[in-house]
C-alpha cells in the first residue's frame, strides 16, 4: 500500500505581495557595481538606486551558481530563469494533481 503525503507551505510577509518593498542598493549588502551588472543582464530591476527586496533570493542564487560552478553572469541568468520556470511548472502540476 502506497501512502501519499502532502505538505502545504505558507509564505508570511509583513508587506503585501501587490506592493513591492524597495531597499537601497547600499543597504542590500552587495556592491552597487555588481547589482548594476545584474540589472544590465536583466536579472534584477533597479529604480532610483533601489531594488525590490523580493529580488534578494535571485541575487543569492546567482552568486551560488557563480561560486559553486564558475558560471558567468549570462549563463547564470539563463539557468536561473529555467530553474524558476521549472518551479512554476511543478506548482502547476501539484495543483492539477490535487483536483
Amino acid at each position: 500500500m502506497v501512502r501519499k503525503y502532502y505538505v502545504q507551505l505558507y509564505h508570511h510577509t509583513l508587506y503585501p505581495q501587490e506592493e513591492a518593498f524597495w531597499i537601497d542598493m547600499e543597504s542590500s549588502g552587495y556592491h552597487p557595481g555588481f547589482l548594476e551588472r545584474l540589472a544590465e543582464f536583466g536579472i534584477i530591476e533597479i529604480q532610483d538606486n533601489r531594488l525590490r527586496a523580493d529580488q534578494l533570493p535571485r541575487i543569492q542564487k546567482i552568486i551560488r551558481l557563480r561560486q559553486s560552478l564558475g558560471i558567468n553572469l549570462p549563463g547564470a541568468s539563463v539557468i536561473l530563469d529555467l530553474l524558476e520556470r521549472i518551479e512554476e511548472l511543478e506548482q502547476e502540476l501539484d495543483l492539477l494533481r490535487r483536483r
